[in-house]
C-alpha cells in the first residue's frame, strides 16, 4: 500500500474531529494487517471506487462510540447505543470520508465513497482486502479509534 494514500484519511481525522469539538487526536501507532479486520464493539465500513478503490473502516469499542455519539450531540449522555447514537457514528464517517476523498481529489484522483455500513458486535471479522492493509490507531481523549485503510490506486 501506497502511504500517500494512507495520510489523506489521518488528515481527515486530525482536521474533521477538533471541528466537531474533540481534542487534537494523536495517532499512537500504525501497522500492517492481513485481509480481515476484527470488530471491536462499533464498525463501519465505507468502499472507495474509480481512481481509487477500497475500503476504510473505523473501528472501535461500543464506549467510544458512545463517548462520541454524546461530543457530537453537545454532552447529551448516551446511555446506550441506540439508533441516535448510530445515527452519529454513520454521520461522523461519512464527514471523516468526505474529508479523505476531498483530500484524494485534491491528489488528482477521481473518487466515489459508498453509504456508509455500520456494525454492532465483537470480534466478528470483515474481509476489507485480499491482501494487506494499514491499521492507524488514533487516540481521542483516551479513547481508541482504529483506522483499517485498504486503498490502492487503479
Amino acid at each position: 500500500m501506497d502511504a500517500k494514500l494512507v495520510n489523506p484519511f489521518v488528515d481527515a481525522f486530525t482536521t474533521v474531529m477538533p471541528q466537531m469539538g474533540f481534542p487534537e487526536p494523536k495517532r499512537v501507532k500504525m501497522g500492517v494487517q492481513n485481509t480481515n479486520a476484527v470488530g471491536l464493539g462499533v464498525s463501519v465500513i465505507v468502499g472507495f471506487t474509480k481512481q481509487i478503490r477500497g475500503n476504510v473502516v473505523y473501528n472501535m469499542s461500543e464506549d467510544t462510540a458512545k463517548f462520541i455519539a454524546s461530543t457530537m450531540m453537545m454532552g447529551m449522555p448516551v446511555a446506550e447505543f441506540d439508533a441516535m447514537a448510530q445515527s452519529a457514528i454513520s454521520e461522523m464517517s461519512n464527514m471523516l470520508t468526505a474529508n479523505a476523498a476531498t483530500n484524494l481529489t485534491g491528489m488528482g484522483f477521481e473518487v466515489d465513497i459508498s453509504t456508509p455500513s455500520l456494525s454492532i458486535g465483537k470480534d466478528f471479522q470483515v474481509k476489507i482486502s485480499d491482501g494487506q492493509y494499514l491499521t492507524v490507531e488514533m487516540d481521542l481523549a483516551g479513547h481508541t479509534v482504529e483506522l483499517d485503510i485498504a486503498v490502492e490506486q487503479q
